[in-house]
């Protein structure tokens, strides 16, 4: 009797675990190749998504959440590939990291995570205009954010697109950005949209912070955005690290050696 116990526990065992909606199973979509390592794109729920995968993935499946413009500068997502992490990314274009931007970033978080067995908290990557969501999706999220990397990122809509400081602005895409959060140009004055107003919740979770940004960049002033972040982020008493390159510009994004991105990302990631 005892030993048809235990192997009913097997059994039973076995089923729950691979039954389980959160056990990993095979990335669906367009097979094909990007930088050697196999790609995946597809659409869910409506969205234009892409999955990267490594060849030997790290224990317990963690990703970077690539914001805009994937596979610019790629050379730091191409070294955490070859440490086992998963890149991915879905496509938030026009909404300027609105509350419809966020909600799409939920359904795919839910099911990265639910159905494939993704790491609850991924690390965020956003570059110029993908600082808005990377931001404003952890403000919402902060329980499964691991860290935040931000590359030139925007951080305040009046700075970019609107060009209400020093910077050259964005046009056409300043109207965009107030119509995606449904506000007037008076408004945005005080408009808690932006990235440095929603630091509280970010700061709370302890979520450390990364920015790597151009020290003469025009298009995305570091001290309307980066600066501000600082500023705010450390009284709150959170944890953020900037790197700056001097005389460099909005261009190029990145590091030529992506190793102090990578090492972030991993600390607070895998831990090592």
């Amino acid at each position: 009797m005892k030993a048809q116990f235990t192997f009913l526990s097997i059994v039973l065992g076995l089923a729950i675990t691979f039954l389980s909606p959160s056990v990993a199973v095979e990335i669906p979509g367009k097979a094909g190749k990007w930088h050697g390592f196999e790609r995946r794109d597809f659409v869910h729920e409506g969205l234009k998504c892409i999955v990267i995968l490594p060849e030997s993935e790290a224990k317990g499946r963690p990703w970077v959440w690539r914001a805009r413009f994937f596979g610019h500068q790629p050379q730091a997502d191409i070294a955490l590939l070859k440490l086992g992490f998963h890149v991915c990314y879905c496509e938030v274009g026009g909404l300027f990291g609105n509350k419809e931007a966020v909600e799409r970033w939920n359904r795919f978080h839910a099911y990265l995570t639910g159905e494939h067995g993704f790491s609850i908290k991924p690390a965020l990557e956003g570059m110029s205009r993908g600082g808005l969501i990377i931001y404003n999706w952890a403000a919402a999220n902060p329980d499964k954010v691991a860290c935040i990397y931000g590359d030139a990122p925007v951080c305040d809509i009046r700075s970019w697109p609107g060009g209400k400081g020093k910077g050259k602005g964005g046009g056409g895409a300043w109207k965009g950005a107030l119509k995606a959060h449904g506000i007037t140009e008076p408004e945005s004055v005080n408009a808690p949209v932006s990235p440095i107003h929603k630091l509280a919740p970010i700061a709370k979770a302890k979520i450390p912070l990364l920015h790597v940004v151009g020290a003469a960049d025009k298009v995305v002033p570091v001290e309307e955005n980066s600066a501000v972040i600082v500023e705010r982020y450390r009284k709150l008493g959170g944890e953020i690290k900037v790197i700056s390159k001097p005389g460099v510009g909005h261009h190029p994004h990145a590091l030529k050696d992506p190793k102090p991105i990578v090492d972030f990302i991993r600390k607070h990631t895998i831990g090592s």
